[in-house]
């Protein structure tokens, strides 16, 4: 089976040689649940921004942020929010907001709980929490031929990957690629803007932002990038734009009263999303380091010679000034370290002043650099200088913690999307009288729910 999506952003490559699930994820939106483990936010009633804790469902993190400013009529960028979460979810996380607090009790948006918690003078970041807790269900288990797992066949299965994993890794743990969310799900274009940001080329960046199309995209969408690359932009074009395209009109509208402001129609999307432009370019040379690795039966839990490996912190995060390079007298002392989880291997997220491994490690490393044309890029970003970046490292594995696996029963077609009312597809593995299983699990912050459930399902992608 190729999966070019998965070839594109370098996730190839199992930690075990089972033959996995299949299924099919968020087959209805209360099929995927995340709560975030929030750090502790000190209240105090004198303080500036009103904390809430928001339960969205199907909501795009960005766009819910957007209407939120919108409702409180303040700017977007007074809404901080510790990370990202999957749109098609029910989602449930702290909110820092700098407006008052019966104001945002007043909000009312379609789908989206809140619950004012008090005021604080601290704001939050990425990152500023200390990981999620998952809830998922697979739905549609079966063999890799095709036909239906019944629940005896897909929990054992479930069972057998979880066990062979820690015999390989040690512990609970799994690969840590960067999930499909990092490059955009169903238009995994952030690596390519990334590109041409990091090559200073604002004009490819914003084009391709607009008119790339995705796979697994709306039809709607599709059309529309579709016109932009055959025909450019117009007003015409603003008619046409689906209300859910929000950036783009914003950065079509720039272009058409600008047309040669491709800095500034860049500027237009959020923040966090111009950031991630660049860190998905980044993410792409960590992802094919690590497949690199394992292509060359490396191992990725335990160090060898030239390896850098760095401390984890009592939250499981890496201390990246910590890092060190493995050396033949610091080996055995390393790898003590490494089953015990004190310490972690890392590979490369590059950058301006960032090192690669020494050894083969390194030339595994160094070689997915010069094959992604990356050797020359400087990483400073001369028109945003905020994007620029001195590139760091990550962890090669992440702990999974309170992880268990039970069958449930299934539900009427009628309570599920229309991916599933559709039936599967030609690529697709899953089967609607296959077994449906629910995992419950916690992730520490920056490790992705898709990529470990990967390792179960061992399906496409799309699946997921």
């Amino acid at each position: 089976m190729t999966d070019p999506v998965a070839q594109a952003i370098g996730l190839l490559g199992y930690a075990t040689d089972s033959t996995g699930i299949g299924g099919l994820l968020k087959s209805r939106v209360t099929d995927f649940r995340v709560e975030e483990m929030a750090t502790t936010v000190h209240l105090d009633n004198r303080g500036r921004f009103t904390v809430a804790k928001i339960t969205l469902t199907n909501w795009e993190t960005n766009r819910f942020c957007n209407q939120l400013a919108a409702k409180l009529r303040i700017p977007r960028n007074r809404v901080f929010f510790a990370g990202t979460k999957d749109k098609r979810a029910v989602t449930s996380q702290l909110f820092v907001i700098d407006a008052p607090m019966n104001k945002v009790a007043e909000v009312e948006l379609p789908d989206v709980e809140i619950e004012v918690l008090g005021r604080t003078h601290q704001k939050i970041g990425f990152g500023n929490h200390r990981g999620n807790r998952f809830t998922i269900v697979v739905r549609g288990c079966c063999h890799p031929d095709g036909t239906p797992m019944s629940d005896a066949e897909a929990l054992n299965e479930a069972q057998t990957i979880q066990s062979k994993m820690e015999e390989s890794l040690g512990g609970s743990r799994f690969p840590n690629w960067i999930g499909p969310q990092r490059f955009g799900s169903g238009r995994p274009v952030t690596p390519h803007v990334g590109r041409h940001v990091a090559n200073g080329d604002w004009e490819k960046a914003v084009m391709t932002y607009l008119s790339m199309e995705g796979p697994h995209e709306e039809e709607e969408a599709k059309a529309v990038r579709s016109q932009i690359r055959e025909h450019g932009l117009s007003e015409a074009l603003l008619e046409s734009l689906p209300r859910w395209m929000g950036f783009e009109r914003r950065m079509i509208e720039h272009l058409l009263a600008n047309p040669d402001d491709h800095v500034g129609a860049f500027r237009k999307l959020p923040t966090n999303l111009q950031l991630m432009t660049v860190h998905a370019l980044q993410s792409i040379v960590f992802n094919k380091s690590l497949q690199r690795r394992l292509e060359n039966h490396m191992p990725i839990a335990q160090p060898v010679v030239g390896d850098i490996v760095g401390r984890l912190d009592e939250k499981g995060q890496l201390d990246v000034n910590s890092c060190v390079v493995v050396q033949e007298r610091t080996l055995s002392r390393i790898g003590r370290n490494c089953d015990l989880n004190r310490l972690t291997i890392t590979g490369p997220l590059p950058g301006s002043e960032i090192t690669t491994s020494e050894g083969e490690p390194g030339k595994l490393e160094q070689e997915t650099i010069d094959s992604e044309n990356l050797a020359d890029v400087s990483w400073h970003v001369e028109a945003i200088p905020r994007l620029s970046t001195k590139g760091t490292r990550r962890g090669l594995v992440a702990a999974f913690n309170d992880f268990s696996v039970e069958t449930v029963p299934r539900v009427e077609t009628e309570l599920l999307g229309k991916r599933w009312e559709k039936g599967p597809s030609g690529d697709d593995r899953w089967h609607p009288d296959g077994a449906c299983l629910r995992f419950r699990f916690t992730l520490g912050s920056g490790s992705y729910a898709t990529v470990l459930l990967r390792e179960f399902m061992k399906g496409p992608l799309a699946n997921m």
